[in-house]
């Protein structure tokens, strides 16, 4: 997501600020995250510790990018001064792939919910991923013809995906007070691993995808300097320990096996205490939210390739663009990309397909994660930005971070997200000679 450069008349304060980071991290992965976190047990707990660790010197490290270079291009750019174009470009495809992949996610999921609105979905696999696509050409039609959703339809959606929040909560606070710790699943300190801590991290790292667009640029916010990293940093903070409590609520209070083999997790939550009527309020809710999330996103991942053709690291056929100025070449690769993966969660082979799916999105997103930190400290011994003690901490953490993510994330999904990002270099490289050549 990128603001606009030009000074607004109206800028944002703190609490602005900070309403913009939540609402950029906040997605809807966290609906069905917790029956792929089932199996983690306690284990989720500690892996959202990493991940919250992880993510706030993530946040520092972009909250400093921004303060100090807010007109570098974003991520793209501030790499490209760090380390080079090719590390830059290598991010960018990887960054595209991530949110494809994460299209792919919203629709499974989305179809999942609508499953106990129409169970048909939820009986026929083949079905359901059928209906994943439509949906998702549908709005892939819907942006190539340049509609796009008004600010006011996007602040509805944000509070209408952040009602099942509200009601996971009630019910918590519910069973707690009616039951006490006799609600919890009982603490067994053996179960408790770095493999199990590492594999829930990669999952709840998830949740947090977005955190890269918190640090806006300082034209936007009032008092820059105090305003950015702030926010930023609340952002993200509430926006984990939001996650962490709906997560962790469902993990820890719903039966395991139950919990793994939901399609609706936070409906079958809160529908035993409150009542089928409030597990409907939740599906629709996830649902619009789901699908409103995949409606701006199709538009990101479409124009996400295009720029990189626009700076010519990527051939001018990516950046084709319609008569509605849509970049019709782009959004159709990067649909075909999304239907491949929702085609294959049809598959019996696949029971975990959804996670796989998840795990893929996350670990095509920590190239960015592992070489922003890098570019952080190499801007800084040239003198970029001031090289101070938090700069180096938060970066080193965040490196940490990124290749514990890795690790937890398993050898199948890193090995496929390396394959997808490889799969962009061959034309960098033809786009770089063409360069040389003119």
């Amino acid at each position: 997501m990128t603001l606009p450069s030009a000074a607004p008349k109206h800028k944002l304060g703190l609490i602005g600020a900070t309403a913009l980071v939540m609402g950029n991290i906040i997605g809807v992965g966290v609906y069905m995250l917790p029956a792929s976190l089932a199996p983690f047990g306690w284990n989720t707990i500690t892996g959202w510790g990493i991940t919250l660790s992880g993510s706030l010197c993530l946040a520092w490290v972009f909250a400093v990018l921004a303060r100090h270079l807010p007109h570098a291009g974003g991520a793209t750019g501030i790499l490209g001064m760090a380390l080079g174009p090719a590390p830059a470009f290598v991010t960018a495809w990887g960054y595209w792939v991530s949110a494809a992949v994460s299209n792919a996610a919203i629709c499974i999921g989305g179809v999942s919910y609508l499953g106990r609105l129409v169970p048909p979905l939820a009986q026929s696999p083949t079905l359901s991923a059928i209906t994943g696509c439509a949906v998702l050409w549908l709005l892939t039609a819907l942006n190539s013809r340049g509609l796009k959703a008004s600010g006011a339809t996007q602040v509805i959606t944000t509070v209408v995906k952040l009602l099942p929040f509200v009601m996971v909560i009630l019910v918590t606070m519910l069973l707690l007070f009616t039951n006490g710790m006799a609600s919890i699943a009982p603490f067994d300190a053996s179960t408790l691993t770095w493999t199990g801590a590492t594999g829930a991290a990669a999952l709840t790292l998830y949740s947090m995808l977005g955190l890269e667009c918190a640090a806006m640029p300082a034209d936007v916010v009032n008092n820059p300097e105090r305003t950015v990293p702030r926010a930023t940093m609340l952002g993200t903070i509430l926006s984990g320990l939001l996650s962490l409590a709906v997560t962790g609520a469902l993990v820890l209070l719903m039966p395991a096996a139950q919990l793994a083999l939901s399609a609706a997790p936070l409906a079958d939550f809160v529908t035993p205490t409150l009542g089928s009527a409030f597990g409907v309020v939740i599906t629709v809710c996830v649902i619009i939210g789901a699908f409103g999330a995949l409606n701006g996103w199709v538009l990101v991942v479409a124009e996400l390739p295009a720029a990189l053709a626009d700076q010519q690291m990527l051939p001018p056929w990516w950046g084709v663009r319609n008569a509605r100025g849509a970049a019709t070449n782009s959004v159709v690769v990067s649909g075909v990309l999304a239907s491949i993966l929702i085609a294959l969660s049809a598959s019996p082979r696949l029971s975990n397909a959804y996670q796989f799916v998840l795990l893929l999105s996350t670990s095509t997103s920590l190239i960015l994660y592992l070489l922003a930190p890098v570019g952080a400290l190499v801007l800084a011994r040239r003198g970029v930005v001031p090289r101070s003690a938090g700069l180096v901490i938060a970066a080193v953490g965040a490196i940490a971070f990124a290749l514990s993510a890795y690790a937890g994330a398993g050898r199948d999904a890193v090995l496929w997200g390396l394959v997808l990002t490889a799969a962009g270099i061959p034309l960098y490289i033809v786009m770089a000679r063409r360069r040389a050549l003119t």
